[in-house]
């Protein structure tokens, strides 16, 4: 268990606040609403439908929600927690308390940023370093490997058992946000131990979320890599290889599809850098970035507005998917 200081009331002044902090936070709430990133992956899923659980069962009306896509992506929709779900249009205009999971900044909620604005109370709970810190209380750790590692903290403090429904949600995103388990630290490997200890199938939940893809990913696949570039010159001589995704390629693929070609382009062994340009509508480009030793690619991304970690960032940009490659190149040095 984490160690905390002792619990203060927090004020509209008191922006970054303990776990115990939130914890009063949580409590005091009469309606909760839980807000994921757009395009959501397996952390802000698992970390808002795991805190949306523990508040429903504390007797707290919530809901849980994300902007787009307009459907849960299919590899999680067997996490526990999914009938907390509504579409974004359905999120009520105002709340007591709105809590934001996973999420960088105000931009990530897309369309549901303005609900930020109707609660009395907003609090952000992340793990990425670049955090904007746009809530009225934050709790970052950027030392955690996946905001589900922060809620399991927070849940021990606050006495919360986690049980199977619960391991399973934070399960799915320490899993994911570690590459099954290639970016971890002293403590990950406990974590996932004692989330297996519950009785969840973890090898099940990996293959579902990082393993599983329909049939039209393959094609999508060989006409994306084909096209891949490496650059040895570029990051100052550790190398970037570069691919883009155009809407062509995509059609009739969800996100996540999309999202799993970094990981495959980032075991090019020349480049120290890689790099995929998604394009979401035509001249609008998502860009995914992975690094494995040396370069700070949230750095980057913070220079080309994005943000992320220190091995995995991203940012949007719009225009020619040429001009973007050339601004991150000149960018890496």
């Amino acid at each position: 268990m984490t160690h905390c200081p002792e619990s203060t009331t927090p004020t509209l002044t008191s922006r970054h606040v303990s776990l115990q902090d939130v914890i009063g936070l949580l409590e005091g709430a009469t309606s909760a609403t839980v807000l994921c990133h757009v395009q959501p992956d397996a952390d802000t899923i698992g970390s808002g439908l795991a805190l949306g659980i523990v508040l429903e069962r504390k007797g707290i009306p919530v809901q849980v929600s994300f902007a787009t896509p307009d459907r849960l992506p299919v590899s999680m929709s067997g996490l526990p927690g999914r009938h907390l779900l509504v579409p974004a249009e359905d999120v009520a205009e105002s709340v007591d308390l709105l809590v934001t999971v996973d999420c960088g900044s105000a931009g990530r909620l897309g369309a549901l940023a303005s609900r930020l604005g109707g609660a009395r109370r907003s609090l952000v709970i992340d793990h990425h370093r670049s955090n904007t810190r746009y809530g009225m209380f934050d709790l970052i750790d950027d030392s955690a490997e996946a905001t589900t590692a922060v809620l399991a903290r927070l849940f021990d403090l606050w006495n919360v058992e986690i049980d199977a429904d619960l391991a399973h949600c934070l399960y799915a995103g320490l899993v994911t946000d570690t590459g099954s388990f290639r970016w971890v630290q002293p403590g990950t490997h406990t974590l996932a131990e004692r989330l297996l200890g519950t009785g969840i199938d973890g090898a099940a939940i990996a293959r579902t979320l990082l393993d599983t893809h329909p049939f039209g990913w393959l094609p999508m696949l060989g006409a994306v890599l084909s096209s891949a570039v490496l650059v040895p010159e570029a990051a100052q001589g550790r190398g970037l290889v570069h691919a883009a995704i155009r809407c062509t390629d995509s059609a009739g693929l969800g996100s996540e599809e999309v999202e799993s070609v970094v990981d495959i382009v980032r075991t090019t062994s020349e480049a120290e850098v890689a790099a995929v340009f998604k394009e979401s509508a035509p001249g609008s480009w998502s860009v995914s970035l992975r690094s494995k030793e040396t370069v700070d690619v949230a750095a980057v991304a913070e220079r080309l507005g994005g943000g992320g970690h220190r091995f995995a960032a991203g940012y949007t940009v719009s225009g020619p998917v040429e001009s973007a490659i050339c601004a991150l190149r000149e960018t890496l040095g």
